[in-house]
């Protein structure tokens, strides 16, 4: 329940604000179509794809702008403007399954990738409801009808590694960076890529999808609460070939319990999977790139260090 908290405080305060049709991207980069035709498992939403933004709603004294109702994922990339390493992260921004925190998890996440030389694609994945979520009308969570996060997060691997010369990428450093309900979709992957979880449809599904490296940040639905024990949720199956993973969290999160992060690091650890975890005392939840007091602010500077160290990025970069 906690993990829908910080979103639908969000979606209820952007309901009083003038709203925006459809996100586009800063002027120089194109949205792409993940899927040639309509996409597997469409389920029906309440309205058109919107963006809004409530200013009483701040985080690090800037407001958050927030996607609901996407229908047609997209891809947008950003690419270096001088170096280029060729490492790339798919980002995928959080917000519960329920909408998408679009620049404070998204494009100012892919402003500081390729600032040091990392392509950046974000992925505007299908919500609400594509991924695991809470129901009031139960009380519990639930799985949703068809895995649309997963389906998008894994059409959009496909579709990175086919064009990969054309995007002067590496084909063997693609890995995925995600917050929150982002955070779990890493996971997700990170742990479902041997087979697609939905028909495929041309050579871009015939390509592997499984991420060469995994950032969680802050993630939701890894713990299974209802245990005493630290238990793993069964339908995020860690083995040897789950990717190696860098985990941050603050002990003080009030939407998903840092037992999130603690579970997935034991697992990932018990199959001999490199993995290397932060948690900090403060921080809270949500708080993206965006500069703070609190150490945990940090933690772009030790994703670069390790990518350094598990060989992704060069030394010298």
């Amino acid at each position: 329940m906690k993990h829908l908290i910080l979103a639908l405080f969000l979606l209820c305060a952007f309901a009083t604000n003038a709203q925006q049709t459809g996100w586009e991207p800063s002027p120089g980069h194109t949205q792409l179509p993940i899927w040639p035709e309509a996409p597997p498992d469409p389920q029906p939403v309440a309205g058109r794809e919107t963006v809004e933004t409530d200013p009483k709603f701040l985080v690090a004294g800037k407001p958050v702008a927030g996607v609901s109702n996407v229908t047609r994922p997209t891809m947008t990339v950003y690419s270096p403007e001088e170096k280029n390493t060729g490492a790339a992260v798919i980002v995928f921004p959080g917000g519960g399954y329920q909408m998408l925190a679009i620049d404070l998890e998204g494009t100012e996440v892919c402003d500081w990738l390729t600032s040091r030389g990392i392509t950046c694609v974000l992925l505007k994945y299908r919500v609400p409801d594509s991924g695991p979520h809470w129901v009031d009308k139960c009380k519990c969570q639930v799985n949703p009808k068809a895995p649309m996060a997963l389906q998008d997060a894994q059409r959009t691997m496909g579709l990175l590694r086919a064009r990969a010369s054309a995007y002067h990428v590496d084909p063997r450093k693609i890995g995925v960076l995600g917050f929150s309900a982002g955070g779990h979709l890493s996971a997700d992957i990170s742990t479902h890529f041997d087979k697609r979880v939905y028909p495929p449809l041309d050579a871009a599904d015939r390509e592997s999808c499984r991420p060469d490296f995994a950032v969680v940040l802050y993630p939701g639905h890894l713990w299974v609460s209802a245990y005493k024990n630290l238990t793993l949720n069964p339908d995020v199956p860690v083995t040897r070939r789950t990717p190696p993973t860098f985990i941050v969290q603050a002990e003080n999160d009030p939407v998903d319990s840092v037992n999130n992060s603690l579970v997935y690091y034991i697992a990932l650890e018990n199959a001999g999977v490199p993995v290397e975890m932060h948690l900090y005392a403060e921080g809270k939840h949500a708080f993206g790139l965006r500069r703070t007091s609190f150490p945990i602010t940090r933690w772009p500077e030790l994703v670069e260090t390790w990518l350094r160290t598990i060989g992704i990025v060069n030394a010298g970069r």
